[in-house]
């Protein structure tokens, strides 16, 4: 790797963990130069749309890198819904949070609309289309039954997103177990 494409890296995942940290508003350039380790200046040179052109390419390589992700554990998983739907979570978990609502409601409405609409629709496909697939390919079979699986994606999404928000000294058993509990409510339900 030469010089110039190791600099490149180094800001591309400067700005991921900060974008991830903080959001699109709470990070400047100088924020990332300095993680990245280079002179703000010089971040131009890496970076030519700025601050919101890093934006959208961080968060289109994280979507995608999420996306690849959750196709591997929905193939894993063959035709068996429960082992697709561990597969996702434990995918989730393991990865840093995504932290949807704060992009869909602090983040995007910050950038240029035309951003904005391209990453909330690749931010559907990467993340809840795949739920969404695996539901009405279940309910194909005769497994599950429900008229809007839609919202059953989001919902599992949303839940097993949410576990990111625990802490650490509050959780009795690892993320990926309460994921599968979780998972077992969708399925089967509350009641007996």
């Amino acid at each position: 790797m030469n010089t110039h494409s190791e600099a490149r890296e180094r800001v591309l995942q400067a700005a991921e963990r900060l974008f991830a940290e903080r959001g699109y508003i709470g990070v400047t350039v100088k924020d990332i130069a300095k993680e990245a380790g280079i002179h703000h200046a010089s971040l131009y040179h890496h970076a030519r749309e700025g601050k919101e052109g890093l934006f959208v390419e961080v968060m289109e390589r994280v979507l995608r890198n999420h996306q690849a992700g959750i196709a591997e554990a929905v193939a894993r998983g063959g035709d068996d819904l429960r082992a697709q739907l561990q597969g996702i979570a434990d995918w989730l978990v393991s990865q840093p949070p995504m932290d949807l609502i704060r992009m869909v409601h602090v983040d995007l409405p910050a950038i240029s609309a035309s951003h904005a609409e391209y990453l909330e629709a690749l931010a559907h496909e990467a993340m809840l289309e795949p739920l969404e697939e695996i539901l009405t390919a279940a309910q194909a079979r005769g497994q599950i039954a429900h008229p809007n699986l839609g919202h059953i994606a989001g919902g599992l999404f949303w839940a097993i997103e949410g576990l990111h928000s625990l802490p650490d000294e509050y959780l009795l058993q690892p993320r990926s177990m309460i994921a599968s509990e979780l998972i077992e409510v969708f399925l089967k339900g509350l009641t007996r």
